[in-house]
């Protein structure tokens, strides 16, 4: 990045070389994070960030709506950026039916059959989900929209670093992502278009992104975008396997210190390095405080954590209100070690005690 802010050229203007030298960094980078979802780099469309990306993925899709598709449907668990914007498309007069899911956070594919009609436009369902870590069917869910010609979106954010993604396996027309969960730079982001005609604009000006994202795009958080991506495609293997030892090992030390410790979501469908649990009677807000001198946990998704309510995704698992309550999620990452794992059942056995 600190190369790239040295190409003070507009990408979008190759009249010169000042021009084509950002052009030609901005396009190395979109090859990388292509390379990351197993895609061509003429379907990566720079955003934001996973909101504006999942926002121009359903409210384009809307705007370019074929007469008779009015329906859009996604799951009760998904990110603020999905469920808000459905509910405003909602009030614009497109009808939304959110389905619930199992108690174990996965959605019930018959369900999913079931609302996807011939009137449905887009199904929207997250690859991997942000407070509970569970992994949503992708490629059947995808195979149920194409049967009815319906599109298919799944926000990603969380997957790449966490999994393998290749987004023409899973089936999906529409892909969302952001970079700073893959340690790039925050505020930047990539929409996976499958096909340009499935969307229209819903951010007018200059028609940069092959007119589905106008404005200029940030050469260098791009470029570390791409760096970030490129570092991600050679490390997830290794990363994931690491993550997956580790969250094992955190959750046997839990076991181990609390035999009635409720685990939220699926622990065999999760993609490795996100627990969510709670000390029965301990609210996580407590926990949180508790522990927060030693280690960074949440009661929710990270963007939302500062409220006070319960958080959506475990309601949505049917858990009563008190037992929701107690919940808090752990991410692991790249760095985490075993020591940090030693660090955080440690402070966890001091709560343990004062429970006993």
């Amino acid at each position: 990045m600190v190369e790239a802010f040295d190409l003070f050229g507009n990408p979008h203007g190759r009249q010169h070389t000042f021009g084509r030298a950002a052009a030609d960094a901005v396009e190395a980078a979109r090859e990388k994070v292509a390379g990351l979802l197993g895609t061509f780099p003429q379907r990566i469309v720079f955003t934001s960030g996973a909101t504006e990306s999942c926002n121009l993925a359903l409210r384009g899709a809307a705007r370019a709506a074929p007469p008779g598709r009015s329906r859009i449907v996604t799951l009760s668990t998904e990110h603020a950026a999905v469920l808000e914007t459905v509910a405003d498309l909602e009030g614009a007069g497109m009808e939304v039916v959110v389905l619930p899911v199992e108690p174990d956070g996965i959605v019930d594919l018959a369900r999913v059959s079931e609302a996807v009609d011939d009137a449905t436009l887009v199904v929207s369902a997250m690859a991997v989900n942000n407070e509970i870590g569970v992994l949503q069917p992708l490629a059947e869910i995808a195979e149920l929209c194409h049967r009815r010609g319906a599109l298919f979106h799944s926000d990603a954010t969380q997957a790449p670093a966490r999994m393998a993604v290749d987004v023409e396996a899973w089936g999906a027309d529409l892909v969302s992502l952001s970079s700073h969960k893959l340690y790039g730079p925050k505020g930047v982001g990539a929409l996976y278009v499958a096909d340009d005609d499935s969307l229209l604009p819903v951010v007018s000006g200059g028609g940069q992104e092959r007119g589905l994202r106008s404005g200029t795009v940030p050469t260098a958080t791009v470029c570390g975008f791409g760096e970030a991506a490129d570092i991600a495609a050679d490390e997830q293997p290794e990363d994931a396997e690491r993550m997956a030892c580790l969250s094992e090992r955190l959750r046997s030390g839990i076991d181990a210190m609390a035999a009635d410790v409720r685990y939220f979501g699926s622990l065999e469908r999760r993609a490795p390095g996100t627990l969510s649990f709670g000390f029965p009677g301990l609210s996580g807000d407590k926990l949180v405080a508790m522990v927060e001198s030693e280690i960074a946990i949440s009661t929710g998704a990270a963007c939302s954590s500062g409220s006070a309510t319960v958080s959506h995704v475990l309601a949505a698992l049917g858990c009563p209100r008190g037992e929701s309550a107690t919940g808090v999620r752990v991410g692991l990452g790249r760095f985490t070690t075993e020591a940090d794992i030693a660090v955080a059942l440690g402070a966890f056995a001091k709560v343990a005690e004062t429970l006993a």
